[in-house]
């Protein structure tokens, strides 16, 4: 019904009530009038149908002024839709129509041009679920202090929720209906801890974001049928690998393990084998446990911090592909030739016994530095093939147009009390490269193999850019003074690739390579296989981290479906078309969540760092220009603001095409790339802020 709909309404540019659009199917019974009515519902639920105030329903890409958007708002309370695949819509403070920020908002554009503006019309979805905040306690009762200061409400908690807490309780709030203009009743759902508490600044981000680290009741009580090792017949009509020299690499500390790998070589063909924890075998439909992991979509990993999409039991108990057990496997195993193709490939259940845990670390102190451990003397000719494997495949990847942006991360060392005590950036060698080319290959061959089945599938999905957008880019290379030898042609992963080349041994490479990346599309969840931009693939799926990814869990439970029960009724097929773009969704916003949580954290993170390192100096490249000064970042990726009104000598304007702030009188000019040097004036961990100040020959506390 839902495509019958769709169908009918693209066609038709004028709203229709129900009973019309259900005349215009020719349907006639109660029920099928029904069926419309909720289903038009659902569709406005979706943000693909506009209901008017008269009741009636129009395809909203036929009304050309009113677009969707999250509202996202500043302290001096104007602000942006932030609209995907065009310029953001300018929202002044009158015409908020009390929206907040975060809000996701239907807005009508009121004028274009080179700045879109619009003014609110309705108030879609607003989050009442993830309010974190701080109680302040006085004589005259209570306050909250809303972690987030952008959202411009007041809320009044009811008695009983407030009574465990203390002046400085950091807490979890649930608006319950609203009282007054952008006034609450809400009520205290969790006390998180006390602001000064180890730990609780992370808790508290997480907690904004809807990433909680206890597992509710029910899914507690399910953990009791959870065994800790496997069982006979858990084996049966899987294939027995626990001959085959398997292994894991991981990181130092990592306890969640569901990859391993295995690789002989014949002379001509590579045999490659990537073993994916079972976590469908234990992890089921319609269970507290399945509804929970779907629920939460991803694990966290925030600093130091894992909140797991599944419970320790599991996710570093029986899942674990832990050194020396027999654990249940999904194997892709891939027969790959010389060239990096793979000529054949089979996909079974299978159950292995790891014979080493191993960490990159010793991994690559063998694969780049030829020292290896005692240890891993048995598996160092192994390592060496895989390597000279992985090489093959990132050379194939790369001959084809994938792109290879290699953004530096930064990694959070804090002490025992949660305190952070160094900023580093995090390296990444062989052993990290040769993992994500196996996994990648891996899900390759998994996307392809369904794909030509033609079935009903989660796919890793990545659009081509806007070309508008690629065209500001290349328009701001061009006002840098940079003149490309080699033409874009298009908007091929190829062309993008080459782009990059192009810009490898320019100054500002590492800053625009950045923001290409930010100028192209998010990759994201969905079952409509539209090939994966960024890494030049056809056929894309995440299969290889069904621990830590909900996607990854039900891409395992179809290969069984498929594969393994022979599963193809159509009531089967019926089922997973209406359920799967649900599942799509919920898995790429929670995948959101978790990286906004990271993002937070690690902000809040580096200002806390900062705070003890006022007053030095450093050297750093100008890395975001804006009409209020520009940001520079560090050499340990610390970013801090230089406000334009801490410049001297001279009067800066901002020139938005040149990414530049220019000196009226001076003509000197900041733009992005610029080495300079700062000495931080101010940090803090309460607002992630850091402020910098420029400084010419400073001596006192220099560090480079």
């Amino acid at each position: 019904m839902k495509d019958t709909i769709i169908k009918l309404l693209n066609n038709i540019h004028e709203a229709k009530t129900d009973m019309e659009i259900n005349d215009m199917l020719g349907l006639k019974t109660t029920e099928e009038y029904k069926e419309v009515h909720d289903t038009l519902e659902s569709l406005v639920n979706e943000y693909i149908v506009f209901k008017t105030k008269k009741d009636k329903y129009i395809m909203l890409k036929n009304c050309p002024n009113l677009k969707i958007g999250k509202l996202s708002l500043n302290k001096k309370g104007y602000g942006f839709v932030i609209l995907e695949n065009e310029d953001d819509l300018y929202i002044a403070k009158e015409n908020l129509n009390n929206a907040i920020h975060d809000d996701i908002v239907l807005a009508e554009i009121t004028k274009r041009g080179i700045k879109q503006e619009g003014k609110v019309i309705r108030t879609l979805k607003r989050d009442i679920d993830s309010l974190v905040g701080e109680i302040i306690l006085d004589d005259n009762g209570y306050t909250i202090d809303l972690d987030d200061d952008k959202k411009d409400i007041d809320i009044v908690i009811e008695d009983d929720s407030i009574k465990n807490c203390v002046n400085g309780s950091k807490v979890l709030i649930k608006l319950l209906k609203e009282i007054g203009k952008k006034k609450y009743l809400g009520t205290i759902t969790k006390v998180i801890g006390h602001k000064d508490d180890p730990g609780i600044d992370i808790l508290s981000i997480a907690y904004k974001y809807g990433i909680y680290e206890d597992f509710p009741e029910n899914v507690e009580k399910e953990l009791d049928n959870i065994p800790t090792e496997v069982k006979e017949s858990e084996l049966v009509g899987r294939k027995d690998l626990t001959n085959e020299i398997i292994f894991t690499i991981d990181g130092d500390h990592t306890k969640d393990i569901d990859d391993a790998i295995s690789l002989t070589y014949d002379g001509s063909l590579y045999h490659l084998g990537v073993h994916i924890a079972d976590v469908s075998n234990y992890v089921l439909e319609n269970t507290a446990l399945g509804d929970e992991a779907y629920n939460r979509g991803t694990s966290s990993y925030l600093a130091d911090r894992v909140i797991p999409m599944l419970p320790h039991k599991l996710s570093n108990g029986i899942c674990s592909l832990n050194e020396g057990v027999i654990r249940l496997t999904m194997s892709c195993t891939m027969d790959i030739d010389n060239n990096g193709n793979v000529v054949s490939y089979d996909i079974f259940p299978s159950f292995i016994k790891s014979r080493k845990k191993m960490t990159y670390a010793k991994v690559n102190d063998i694969l780049m530095r030829n020292i290896v451990a005692d240890d891993y003397q048995e598996f160092a000719d192994t390592l060496i093939k895989m390597n000279e494997l992985a090489k093959i495949l990132r050379k194939r990847k790369i001959e084809r147009g994938y792109i290879e942006f290699e953004l530096d991360e930064a990694e959070v060392i804090q002490d025992e009390q949660g305190v952070a005590i160094g900023i580093e950036k995090r390296f990444r060698e062989d052993g990290e490269k040769l993992i994500e080319d196996f996994m990648i290959i891996a899900n390759e061959t998994v996307a392809t193999h369904v794909s030509n089945m033609d079935l009903p599938f989660i796919y890793r999905v990545h659009a081509e850019p806007n070309q508008d957008k690629i065209d500001d880019f290349l328009n701001l290379v061009k006002q840098l003074g940079y003149h490309l030898s080699k033409k874009v042609n298009g908007l091929s992963p190829k062309a993008m690739q080459d782009l990059l080349k192009e810009l490898e041994d320019k100054k500002e490479f590492k800053i625009l390579s950045s923001m290409l990346l930010r100028s192209m599309k998010k990759a994201e969840y969905s079952k409509d296989n539209i090939g994966h931009f960024g890494l030049a693939s056809k056929n894309y799926t995440h299969f290889t981290s069904p621990i830590r990814r909900f996607p990854d869990l039900t891409v395992h439970r179809l290969l069984k479906k498929y594969l393994v029960e022979k599963d193809y009724s159509m009531s089967t097929i019926k089922y997973l078309e209406e359920s799967l773009p649900q599942v799509a969704q919920n898995s790429s916003e929670r995948e959101v969540a978790a990286v906004n949580a990271e993002r937070d954290v690690l902000d809040m993170k580096m200002a806390e760092y900062m705070e003890s390192h006022i007053g030095e100096c450093y050297n750093g490249i100008i890395s975001t220009v804006t009409n209020f000064g520009f940001f520079v970042e560090l050499e340990n990726l610390v970013e801090g603001l230089v406000h334009i009104s801490s410049l001297k000598g001279d009067y800066y304007t901002y020139v938005p095409d040149l990414l530049s702030l220019i000196g009226k009188s001076t003509k000197k000019i900041y733009r992005i790339g610029d080495s300079v040097r700062i000495k931080v004036v101010n940090a803090s961990k309460e607002t992630a802020l850091i402020d910098f100040e420029l400084v010419e020959d400073e001596k006192d506390g220099d560090k480079e």
